[in-house]
């Protein structure tokens, strides 16, 4: 749980033992490192949980909350182990994405990621819908538009993608959970 403080969620260690590893190799990370969540759970007896998997990367705080708490916290999630595409040596998220495009008024929280690999380098193309009031036929609004989301993704991201801004309502849609990501380096 959270508290007031909002430093973390609280974790019950009297009922759950916490612990973060390398998502690859699955073996526990120093304290403070980033990695996959992993829980035991303690006080369960008609199916306990052992080293259970979350595939939630975070990081475990284990200093005293300012609310009085001592309990280890989890830090913020980053994303997730089974989504994770390493693409030029950074390690880049769905989520990520979907969280800059949510925090921009000008686009619809649909996209697609398409990452491929050309001369032995990945490129990685963000496409982006854009909202029909910002969307226009005028050259250098949609630039500005373009400019401005590829800041924003290189900050949080911390590589620059090629951005495709396309027309509200031009990516496909699914019933059940949306394709993100198609990733063409695989196909080789």
């Amino acid at each position: 749980m959270e508290c007031m403080q909002k430093s973390g969620s609280h974790v019950q260690e009297d009922h759950f033992i916490p612990e973060i590893i390398d998502p690859e190799t699955l073996e526990p990370l120093p304290f403070g490192s980033e990695g996959e969540l992993v829980f035991t759970t303690i006080t369960k007896t008609g199916q306990p949980l052992i080293r259970y998997r979350t595939r939630d990367l975070t990081h475990l705080i284990y200093e005293k909350c300012e609310c009085g708490r001592t309990a280890v916290r989890m830090g913020r999630i980053l994303g997730r182990s089974d989504d994770m595409m390493i693409i030029r040596g950074v390690n880049v998220f769905p989520s990520q994405v979907e969280s800059v495009l949510l925090e921009m008024p000008e686009f619809e929280p649909h996209y697609l990621i398409v990452v491929d690999r050309v001369n032995n380098t990945d490129t990685f193309q963000i496409q982006v819908e854009v909202r029909p009031d910002y969307y226009s036929d005028e050259m250098n609004k949609m630039i500005a538009l373009k400019k401005k989301i590829a800041a924003r993704m290189q900050s949080v991201i911390g590589i620059q993608p090629d951005i495709k801004i396309v027309e509200p309502r031009s990516l496909e849609r699914s019933q059940g959970k949306a394709k993100h990501v198609i990733d063409n380096r695989k196909l080789v």
